[in-house]
């Protein structure tokens, strides 16, 4: 069986951390792309960054308490933590409507 990879316990999720794993474009593009509540095998990220980048940016979303990872065979299936986004409900809400205003992922980064 696959090594899981580790989550933060949501007592250990704090603001200035979601906010800061927030603070990226490419992260907001994952972001987006998560927004629709399912989950997505790691190669569905169609971000403009390298694998070793992409890999940085999604550890930053899972240090950050911001999404789940499951690992089965060799795949890895990302999805957002529920229970952080019913802590900051606001704020997540927020920036995932203004990710989709903006147009992230449509040539309207940064």
């Amino acid at each position: 069986m696959p090594k899981q990879p580790h989550h933060p316990d949501l007592g250990d999720v704090h603001l200035v951390r979601v906010l800061s794993a927030l603070g990226d474009p490419a992260r907001l593009l994952i972001m987006k792309i998560l927004a629709d509540g399912g989950e997505h095998q790691r190669a569905e990220f169609e971000v403009d960054v390298g694998p070793s980048t992409l890999s940085h940016h999604m550890k930053t979303l899972r240090e950050a308490g911001l999404t789940r990872h499951r690992m089965e065979g060799t795949r890895c299936f990302v999805s957002l933590r529920k229970d952080t986004l019913q802590r900051y409900p606001a704020v997540l809400e927020g920036v995932l409507q203004a990710v989709t205003a903006e147009g992230y992922g449509n040539g309207a980064q940064g």
